[in-house]
């Protein structure tokens, strides 16, 4: 079949390849020719700011102290005295052997779930010395002698005893229990917590000052606790 198209229908035809190569050029010139796109930097979503995490200390406080025969941690340092059981075993928090770890233990019974993680818990970490640097005697006076050069005249001697009223002196702190006045008492209550008896401390006037600090302490300590595999005693809020 053969189709036959006029004289001017060819023309258009035989021009059409020229006008669309044209147009490509005119185009890829007006790319070369533009200016080159601006790229705008993505805006990083900023990190949300983190919920602080509160706790409620209120079972690290009620918690029994195991060894003791029902004593809670509260009861334990409020008042704020070393008791001593003569039927049981001596030794920390009955009393206070010389090489108990004190502040250890303490430690543990104010921080960790004692369910879970027993009072000689941080005690036991490779962290202090294991025994004494000379060992401690059996008998009185119980400690060790001292290290270097002693330089003594005859035993017993340039002691002076003092036999002072007790109105003579004036007391600077309260360490019936460790790390009581020490660590759950904030600065501007120190003063008036040394100053204080433990007759005010079973008032439950220093009640809210040691849960405010514990608290305090917690938030600041619950993470790394877990991070190293211990439990607190102290719940989320």
């Amino acid at each position: 079949m053969t189709t036959k198209f006029s004289r001017s229908l060819r023309g258009k035809l035989a021009t059409a390849p020229l006008i669309v190569t044209l147009g490509l050029l005119a185009a890829c010139g007006n790319d070369e020719m533009a200016a080159p796109p601006v790229v705008v930097a993505p805006t990083p979503t900023p990190s949300p700011t983190p919920t602080p995490t509160s706790f409620d200390v209120g079972p690290c406080l009620n918690q029994v102290v195991p060894g003791t025969g029902g004593v809670t941690v509260a009861g334990a340092v409020v008042p704020d005295t070393l008791t001593l059981n003569l039927a049981a075993d001596a030794g920390f928090p009955n009393g206070r052997l010389l090489a108990d770890p004190v502040i250890d233990v303490t430690l543990a019974v104010i921080f960790l779930d004692l369910s879970r993680n027993g009072p000689g818990t941080l005690a036991g970490l490779p962290l202090n010395p294991s025994a004494n640097d000379v060992p401690l005697p059996m008998g009185f006076p119980f400690l060790a002698p001292a290290q270097g050069t002693q330089v003594m005249t005859s035993p017993g001697s340039g002691f002076t005893f003092r036999t002072d009223a007790a109105s003579a002196y004036t007391r600077v702190d309260r360490m019936g229990m460790p790390a009581v006045s020490t660590a759950l008492i904030g600065s501007s209550q120190k003063n008036a917590y040394n100053d204080a008896d433990p007759v005010n401390d079973a008032d439950g006037d220093f009640v809210p000052e040691l849960t405010s600090q514990l608290t305090g302490l917690t938030n600041a300590l619950a993470d790394d606790l877990v991070a190293a595999g211990l439990t607190p005693c102290a719940r989320a809020m």
